[in-house]
């Protein structure tokens, strides 16, 4: 494959809300630039980015994936993301590699909720857009109302460039309001246009459209206002640059029409990115982390001329090619074997093979210049978010920085083969998905699995199950209460045991006493006169803290209380470790009985966002989850509701925020503190525990 220089090098990424036909875009446009041999689609289950077993299942996009063309002297690299919402961190991941997002909007349904969730994120990061209305010729496709929907979103600026020709069964191509051209198609054809006059009834309209384009592109630019002032117009050539330095700026977002099914439009797409979009390098410099010494980020030139460094953005583990590392080299020349320094982990890397990605296919090249995509495979240690550069020139490029996953599942091995595979399977999986968590609870055992809902976990477990042979069970989650007391309590633990010989014998005296939230455990020695030898009283504290552990309601950690050891005897012959061990131990059980013990259980800060529109249903759902509000703020058209809510009632919360917001509501939630359980609850929890503790005694029988 021929090498291209950044500054005919374009990185588009394709981002929109699920369904909206960004596969199938992808494919026309590969296939109308002679990138595939036939025009793929997604309901056969062939197309180049949607190649994994669980994307082709459910005909839908699960992760970023990469694919180029040549076209017109320029390599185009698209990168087609997931819209579903509990996916939509795959486009974040890949925003900051890309030079320009391409914005797909279903000309039926317009505007919807993941399309403005990533032009938040793209307003965030500054980057330039385009709009593609696809599916023009579907039923019910609408150019006014499509244009409606997206100028009430994203205001003024949002701008027809193209005029589709027709609509629904009748579309039948689109007028060029820079060129004043008409491009016609064949539906289903080889996306290739044959050029027309505009057809007459569209006249008056293309004109009126061509006006307003160029009092836009004027309006941003003092040149072209004086020359749009003193001849009424702007020509040709100026409008092409105009628009082109408008999108760099985001002046203006322009606005495309096309079907992707339909292969119509597509040649002019291709012709818009490699026209009107911007270069690899018209960035001109990216910035590094901030150093800890000065503070400043450094920043580098993203030019060929600088040392090399290249940002892993992506990992995708293959069956036969192991590990896969997807990488934008930012400056700097990357040649095949070269030899580079990781950054992130101080550890040097042999880029043998690198490649240009084509879906799951890989092109080896020889080298990538700065601005350009690649993959190299099998690097020992480089994982999503490393730099990579030359050793001489260090810097390191921010990792993209993600919400935490919003719902945990416990996770439990179906036979012992599937236990050995399970760590392995889950561990390759969270290389390739930033936002997968995979831990083992320390108090309940269990082996936990986080994601962003529960889809995404599904998904997990059904391709652990398909790419590694491993088969699941996922449960919700045990709730880690924990056990405290409130009231104080003063007694004597006396163990006394004759059978012949050396007998056993440990007495010790303690006052058991609350300690405030998060105080955990305070052992104090008070003993005086040697009622019980020095080297016997660690042995009282470990009967304590081991009956502690093992709980007296419920069976869950005794926290939050102080032990004060201040008498006890003890017997020159029979007593020893053990014995005072044991004697702590009945000392802890008895001081249970009288010092009100209590269940803890875990309260979760809350972030829920969602359109205002839900804000009263989600306030009076979480009243009826025992939650209390913190507070509310209003953003971008949507309430952002801040609330302290009790772990037990939010373990099924996910499934029930989709259905109450219709999939437009989206939280996040982390662990605050512990608090006490009111009494009703209590009692509950505690009868399930013991039946359960029960059930495994008869099982041990």
């Amino acid at each position: 494959m021929k090498s291209y220089e950044g500054a005919n090098i374009r990185n588009v990424a394709l981002v929109g809300h699920s369904h909206s036909g960004k596969t199938s875009l992808a494919s026309a446009m590969l296939y109308t630039a002679g990138a595939t041999p036939k025009l793929l689609r997604v309901d056969e289950g062939n197309t180049v980015t949607d190649y994994e077993e669980e994307e082709v299942a459910r005909l839908m996009t699960l992760s970023a994936a990469p694919a180029y063309c040549e076209w017109h002297n320029c390599k185009i690299n698209l990168i087609d993301t997931p819209g579903f919402n509990l996916f939509i961190h795959e486009a974040e991941m890949i925003l900051p590699v890309v030079d320009a997002a391409m914005v797909v909007v279903d000309a039926v349904s317009g505007v919807q909720v993941v399309t403005q969730k990533i032009w938040q994120y793209c307003e965030d990061l500054a980057m330039p857009r385009t709009v593609v209305c696809t599916r023009m010729d579907r039923e019910r496709a609408d150019f006014t109302r499509v244009m409606d929907s997206l100028t009430a979103a994203f205001g003024r600026t949002v701008v027809p460039v193209q005029l589709p020709v027709g609509a629904e069964k009748s579309f039948t191509g689109v007028i060029d309001l820079v060129k004043m051209k008409a491009y016609t198609y064949d539906m289903g054809g080889n996306g290739r246009a044959k050029v027309g006059e505009i057809p007459a009834n569209m006249a008056e309209e293309a004109k009126a459209a061509h006006e307003r384009l160029v009092e836009l592109v004027a309006e941003g630019d003092d040149v072209l206002m004086e020359e749009f002032f003193s001849t009424g117009t702007i020509g040709e050539e100026h409008i092409v640059s105009g628009i082109h330095n408008a999108i760099r700026d985001d002046k203006i977002f322009p606005v495309l029409f096309a079907s992707g099914l339909g292969n119509m439009g597509t040649d002019e797409v291709l012709d818009f990115i490699a026209d009107y979009m911007p270069t690899a390098v018209e960035k001109k410099t990216v910035k590094g982390e901030a150093t800890p010494n000065n503070g400043a980020p450094p920043e580098r030139k993203i030019a060929d001329s600088e040392p090399a460094s290249a940002y892993v953005f992506k990992t995708v583990n293959d069956p036969f090619a192991g590990r896969i590392s997807l990488f934008k080299v930012f400056s700097g020349v990357v040649k095949n074997d070269a030899t580079l320094q990781n950054f992130t982990r101080n550890s040097s890397e042999k880029l043998a093979h690198i490649s240009a990605i084509q879906g799951k296919a890989l092109t080896q090249v020889n080298d990538l210049h700065a601005g350009d995509i690649g993959a190299v495979a099998k690097l020992r240690e480089t994982l999503t978010g490393d730099t990579l550069g030359d050793k001489a020139a260090p810097i390191q490029y921010p990792m993209v920085k993600f919400a935490e996953p919003a719902i945990t599942y416990a996770i439990e091995p179906k036979t012992r083969a599937d236990e050995d595979k399970l760590s392995n399977g889950i561990h390759k999986m969270m290389e390739e998905d930033a936002l997968l968590r995979f831990f083992r609870d320390p108090q309940t055992k269990e082996f936990l699995v986080a994601g962003t809902g529960q889809q995404h976990i599904e998904v997990v477990v059904s391709k652990l199950k398909k790419r590694y042979h491993t088969e699941v069970i996922l449960k919700a989650p045990k709730v880690p209460y924990r056990e405290t007391i409130r009231g104080k309590a003063d007694v004597q633990g006396r163990h006394k045991k004759q059978s012949g010989g050396h007998g056993q014998f440990g007495d010790c005296k303690i006052k058991m006493e609350p300690l405030p939230r998060g105080g955990n455990f305070e052992f104090v020695n008070d003993i005086f006169g040697g009622s019980i030898p020095k080297n016997f009283i660690p042995a009282v504290e470990k009967g304590i803290v081991e009956a502690a552990a093992r709980g007296y309601l419920a069976g869950f950690p005794v926290v939050d209380f102080r032990v004060i050891l201040y008498d006890g005897s003890y017997h020159d012959v029979d007593s020893n470790e053990m014995s005072f061990k044991t004697a702590g131990r009945i000392a802890f059980r008895k001081a249970m009985e009288t010092a009100k013990p209590t269940l803890l259980e875990p309260i979760m800060n809350v972030e829920i966002t969602a359109p205002d529109e839900f804000a009263g249903g989600i306030m009076g759902d979480l009243n009826s989850r025992r939650g209390r509000i913190q507070g509310m703020d209003n953003k971008a058209g949507s309430t952002v509701v801040k609330a302290e809510v009790p772990m037990a009632e939010m373990l099924t919360y996910g499934t029930d925020l989709t259905s109450m917001t219709q999939g437009r509501g989206s939280f996040t939630m982390e662990m605050n503190h512990y608090d006490i359980v009111p009494s009703a609850i209590q009692e509950k929890v505690v009868a399930q525990a013991k039946a359960e503790r029960g059930e495994v005694v008869e099982e041990e029988e």
